[in-house]
């Protein structure tokens, strides 16, 4: 029996269970999955509640006028790996929709790679166009060998975000280009690469309701835009959780917490059994 026949009847924090084909085609078409309003309304803001009301995110976010100017970095706060998620955070990792999503698009040999949460507040600056399929970006004999295996990253904006208010750009179709110095972003825009890439490339500006997720094949070019110092939204709120393709260590693949192995179930273990990016990994 199948992981989405067995396990259908168990509950979701997002409002399907499973992808539909048009959605699986626009993965493979355009590079990611845009679910606006996916997350239900009890996930979406035990999330929101169970983020806001983490130590260190609280701190953050509570900081007077006077101590977010003196601060080193007054509007962004970044934590990578996010290990101590709450339960809402928790059953992000192996929900049955991201399960049944990630065996539709890639297939069953993945691992968790790593997670990271963030907090942008007014006045946070724009991240430009990148890619983050580690790989790419490395030139040894380990990385070449895995550069064409997946790299997956699953986006949650649990409070949303207005289009050029810290919110989301891509550029679908881009991960069909090679990754060579030569595929700028710059180049990509100007329309060099669109035969190779088959289609017409355009830079697409998002705008998502709370409780949305984005699945991104990680060699899609992507980027956010700075957040206006006067924001109706005092702040963005952004989880990820990264999967990749069964397979040597990505640059950030983190080593599991002894917590998370005593209390896996044998799929989380199967998630869980890969080794940790080190300094030396790989020689």
């Amino acid at each position: 029996m199948s992981f989405q026949e067995s396990e259908q009847l168990m509950d979701s924090l997002f409002r399907q269970t499973e992808p539909r084909q048009k959605e699986i085609a626009s993965f493979h078409k355009d590079g990611c999955i845009v679910y606006p309003d996916i997350m239900s309304d009890e996930a979406r803001e035990g999330l929101i509640a169970e983020v806001t009301g983490w130590e260190p995110a609280r701190r953050f976010i509570e900081l007077s006028d006077e101590s977010r100017q003196a601060a080193e970095n007054p509007s962004v706060f970044f934590e990578r790996p996010w290990n101590d998620r709450g339960p809402w955070a928790d059953r992000l990792i192996d929900d049955v929709f991201v399960v049944n999503l990630l065996r539709a698009t890639i297939g069953t040999e993945y691992h968790f790679c790593h997670s990271a949460l963030n907090v942008a507040w007014r006045g946070a600056g724009p991240g430009g166009w990148h890619q983050d399929h580690h790989h790419w970006k490395h030139e040894n004999p380990v990385n070449l060998a895995e550069r064409d295996k997946y790299y997956i990253q699953i986006l949650y904006y649990p409070n949303g975000f207005k289009r050029g208010d810290r919110s989301l750009m891509a550029i679908p179709g881009s991960h069909r280009v090679a990754p060579t110095a030569e595929a700028t972003p710059e180049r990509l825009l100007a329309g060099d690469f669109d035969e190779e890439a088959g289609r017409k490339l355009e830079q697409r500006d998002l705008d998502l309701p709370p409780g949305s997720m984005v699945f991104i094949n990680a060699r899609m070019f992507h980027a956010f835009q700075p957040k206006a110092v006067d924001s109706p939204q005092a702040y963005r709120l952004f989880a990820i959780d990264i999967f990749k393709e069964a397979g040597p260590p990505h640059r950030y693949t983190q080593e599991i917490p002894s917590e998370w192995m005593k209390k896996a179930d044998s799929y989380r273990q199967m998630l869980f059994d890969r080794e940790p990016y080190t300094e030396n990994c790989w020689d």
